[in-house]
């Protein structure tokens, strides 16, 4: 799909940004920094519990990061992540963080995890960095609730 304007599917928008992590992989990277920021040891089992997922769907899912250079493994040992794991980690921590910060200022609560890991995927570098700044403003100009 080389031309950009009109409307497509989800699917459609998926398929031109070639390259990208899947949704899942997005998940998974981002529990595993979560983990790493904690000083944790990470392992399959850990995984699992913390996402509601079956243990073969992890070890896959490691796999594949593994594979597409995020992370290190060790066969039943502990998982790691790579330069590039810690980078895209990062990333996908600040997202997540940039968005709950901002959607229960909007809605007036303490915590939108679903709503946020729900639209997390969906927006791109460039609107992150905005709602931040606009939070940053909203803030500075102490806009109250």
């Amino acid at each position: 799909m080389k031309e950009t304007d009109g409307f497509y599917t989800l699917k459609g928008y998926s398929l031109q940004e070639k390259g990208q992590m899947t949704n899942a992989m997005e998940d998974y990277l981002e529990m595993i920094s979560r983990l790493s920021l904690e000083g944790r040891r990470i392992r399959v089992n850990d995984l699992s519990k913390m996402l509601h997922v079956k243990s073969p769907s992890v070890t896959k899912m490691v796999q594949h990061l593994a594979q597409a250079g995020y992370l290190q493994t060790e066969k039943y040992g502990d998982i790691s992540l790579t330069e590039k794991g810690r980078t895209a980690g990062s990333y996908l921590l600040h997202r997540h963080d940039v968005l709950q910060r901002f959607l229960c200022f909007l809605n007036h609560t303490e915590n939108e995890l679903e709503q946020v890991e729900k639209i997390e995927h969906f927006l791109n570098e460039n609107t992150i960095k905005n709602l931040e700044l606009l939070i940053q403003q909203l803030q500075k100009n102490n806009f109250s609730r």
